[in-house]
């Protein structure tokens, strides 16, 4: 994995190039330029997304940004983790989550977070092994707009 490099996506142009991999995971985004748009928002709360890139393509990419609540105190949350259906299992996850991991320290942060479907299965075990554990389940409803 040598010709990977991980490093932010920082212009709408390096975001556009993340929708593939990012429509992996979030299917209902239609296109290039929602996911920008919708960063552009994400990032007045800080949110970032840090890119595997093989030959200038991301292949791999964690979205995430440091919050604070009383349940955690300062934490870094990860809202987005995918790599490339044909990518994974090659260790790019993990990679991610190693620096994600690193960063969170280096700002203060007292634990790293992120939420996965029940039904993931497959994410848990991968969770498990990168020493995330279970520590609640997040109930929703839908809630009518005004």
């Amino acid at each position: 994995m040598s010709d990977i490099v991980l490093r932010q996506a920082e212009t709408d142009a390096e975001v556009a190039g993340c929708f593939p991999v990012m429509a992996q995971l979030r299917p209902h985004l239609a296109s290039a330029e929602e996911l920008v748009a919708r960063v552009a928002r994400q990032r007045e709360t800080g949110y970032c997304i840090l890119a595997a890139w093989c030959d200038g393509k991301p292949v791999a990419l964690a979205g995430y940004r440091v919050q604070v609540n009383l349940i955690y105190g300062k934490f870094l949350y990860v809202d987005d983790l995918v790599t490339e259906a044909d990518r994974r299992r090659s260790g790019l996850g993990a990679r991610l989550l190693d620096v994600l991991a690193i960063d969170a320290g280096r700002l203060g942060c007292e634990r790293l977070v992120l939420d996965t479907a029940l039904d993931n299965v497959l994410a848990h075990h991968f969770y498990y092994r990168q020493g995330l554990l279970a520590c609640a389940l997040r109930f929703r409803r839908p809630v009518a707009a005004p």
